[in-house]
């Protein structure tokens, strides 16, 4: 049994067809849909009418006053998820029930805006909500279609044309060197890794569809950014860095980004999570 070392959470070499171990999620609604209090501006709009816009409507923004936790229920949730999915952000279906996807919605929502991610919403997220903050842009010259991954607060940021599109929740790279054994390509191997998210600049490459192994486990809709390195769904994406190397994200928006995202798009990944 020999030992691969490596930096990767996925396989870099051809694609291997995906293996569905478990019934993937159900579809959700793309970010585009379930409008909120007040009109959204479109990503056609230049920028200095769409900050005016934007303006306008935070002002007429009234957050309900009603603390939220984990297992919430009723109008005030349905409030949360409108306007989440409003700021781009993917807080699942607005069915007024705050559960794991809404969680995580909040998390990056509280993240941007500089706020430590609690399952809480008390004042200071509702305060944000109105006059809500845009994510820090960490590549000022790039394409307007672009990802970035900001390390240091565990989010994602994808841009269509210089608009924010997306905003999500992610897990990197733990950074704990690692060594593991797993059956692959028929025989017993020893895998090692440092289990790093580099830094860097990179483009998208190939993806599979549904849930696919590699020698470190299951990736759900994964969207390959770096060598084996890439975006995909996890049942499990916490508040700290827990991946082999990839980019973890909420099951729901691996279940739509690759409808969003396609080939060749830039990734830039900048930063440094601090324990």
């Amino acid at each position: 049994m020999g030992t691969v070392v490596l930096s990767a959470c996925g396989t870099a070499a051809t694609p291997q067809p995906a293996a569905v171990v478990m019934r993937a999620p159900a579809p959700v609604t793309s970010p585009a849909a379930a409008p909120v209090t007040a009109p959204v501006t479109s990503p056609a709009t230049s920028p200095a009418t769409a900050a005016g816009a934007m303006a306008r409507v935070e002002r007429t923004v009234t957050a309900p006053d009603k603390t939220l936790k984990l297992g919430s229920k009723g109008s005030a949730v349905v409030w949360l998820q409108k306007r989440l999915r409003e700021l781009s952000y993917l807080p699942g279906k607005a069915d007024g029930r705050y559960g794991g996807s809404t969680l995580a919605a909040v998390w990056a929502f509280q993240k941007v805006n500089g706020i430590r991610p609690t399952s809480t919403v008390g004042r200071r997220t509702w305060d944000a909500l109105e006059n809500p903050k845009q994510p820090q842009v960490l590549v000022k010259n790039g394409k307007p279609t672009r990802v970035e991954v900001n390390l240091t607060k565990q989010i994602l940021v994808y841009y269509v044309d210089d608009q924010v599109k997306l905003i999500s929740h992610t897990s990197s790279g733990s950074g704990v060197p690692y060594c593991e054994t797993a059956v692959w390509q028929g025989k017993s191997q020893r895998f090692c890794g440092s289990a790093t998210t580099p830094t860097g600049d990179y483009r998208t490459t190939w993806r599979a569809k549904g849930w696919h192994k590699s020698y470190l486990g299951q990736l759900y809709n994964p969207i390959f950014f770096n060598g084996g390195i890439a975006f995909h769904g996890a049942l499990s994406v916490p508040l700290y860095p827990a991946s082999h190397g990839c980019v973890r994200l909420p099951m729901n928006v691996a279940e739509v980004l690759p409808g969003m995202l396609g080939k060749g798009v830039p990734v830039h990944v900048r930063g440094r999570f601090r324990r």
